[in-house]
């Protein structure tokens, strides 16, 4: 969809794309944050199917696909977590599902793709590479891509997200999103803005790809020569078009955080709050545990994921 001739969806669109996936989501209530002395609460997607929010993106575009094309099948890029989305998703429908990610992905990822019954291939060089093969299988192969981020079908069923925040606690007045390629945070968005009147929007993304913090600094959509941050999931050299669009109307702020912050933000989740949360899981909590965002206002910060690899895990016990 051209960025030009863009329509929001409505609050009625958001919350029927809401039904759409309900029945398929695990319940990820807020939760009050024992780790710091603020009204601090925790949506803890790192516990919905899959291991993050990103399966209700993915589940939300194949209800929206014909049957016919659902039979033929659907391919993904990923880097991990969009891609056990999409395979089990497939999975649910009966759907064949490939999946293309890079050759360093995390094998805790690559090994819940598989779980979920999908065909990996693996391939050097960043998201645009992935990106081109899956459009060259969806070509030659007849399969339906399933984005990431940038289409309004996923950004719709990742806004869902916002729903059940802005429902659940209506006092909110700030909330904290983890920015990849911007869909999360543009579902978000749209829909915390038309149920929460004056509350304000916060992405949060690793210093080391912090394509959107420069992008609204300069005013301009910029796309990183190259991204470097433990938060694989986060790795984005630029949030999509439609993404950008839709973020410079519903987001008030963008923060960066460090590495040695995101990793101190997993250790706190993991032993003080009980959560297992992976590096691009935590960073919104790592902006608020570092200061980076106001603490006296009722805040919400999203754990979108934990899909964390071992050795990851191992290295933060022992720091």
């Amino acid at each position: 969809m051209p960025t030009a001739d863009l329509q929001f969806p409505s609050l009625a669109d958001l919350e029927a794309a809401h039904r759409r996936i309900l029945p398929m989501l695990l319940p990820t209530p807020l939760l009050a944050a024992r780790s710091v002395e603020a009204a601090l609460w925790l949506k803890p997607e790192n516990l919905q199917r899959t291991g993050s929010f990103k399966f209700r993106g993915a589940y939300h575009k194949l209800t929206r696909l014909t049957p016919k094309a659902r039979a033929r099948g659907v391919v993904a890029y990923s880097s991990g977590n969009h891609g056990q989305a999409v395979a089990c998703a497939a999975q649910l429908y009966g759907c064949p599902a490939t999946i293309v990610m890079p050759q360093d992905a995390v094998r805790e990822k690559v090994e819940g793709v598989l779980r979920y019954g999908a065909r990996i291939i693996a391939c050097e060089g960043g998201s645009d590479e992935r990106r081109r093969i899956a459009e060259e299988l969806a070509a030659t192969d007849g399969l339906e891509i399933v984005p990431p981020y940038d289409d309004l079908e996923i950004v719709m069923g990742q806004a869902s997200v916002g729903l059940e925040i802005a429902r659940e606690r209506r006092e909110v007045r700030q909330i904290l999103v983890p920015v990849g390629g911007g869909g999360l945070l543009s579902g978000v968005g749209l829909a915390a803005r038309a149920l929460l009147p004056g509350v304000r929007i916060i992405g949060v993304e690793p210093a080391g790809a912090d394509d959107l913090y420069r992008s609204i600094q300069s005013g301009e959509h910029v796309r990183l020569a190259r991204v470097d941050t433990l938060a694989d999931g986060l790795r984005t050299q630029s949030v999509g078009d439609l993404n950008y669009a839709i973020l410079r109307e519903v987001v008030d702020e963008v923060v960066t955080v460090s590495e040695e912050e995101i990793l101190e933000a997993v250790r706190t989740l993991l032993l003080a709050e009980k959560l297992l949360v992976e590096p691009s899981g935590a960073v919104a909590f790592a902006a608020f545990q570092a200061g980076k965002v106001p603490r006296d206002v009722e805040t919400a910060a999203v754990l979108s994921g934990g899909n964390i690899s071992q050795d990851v895990l191992h290295s933060i016990i022992k720091r």
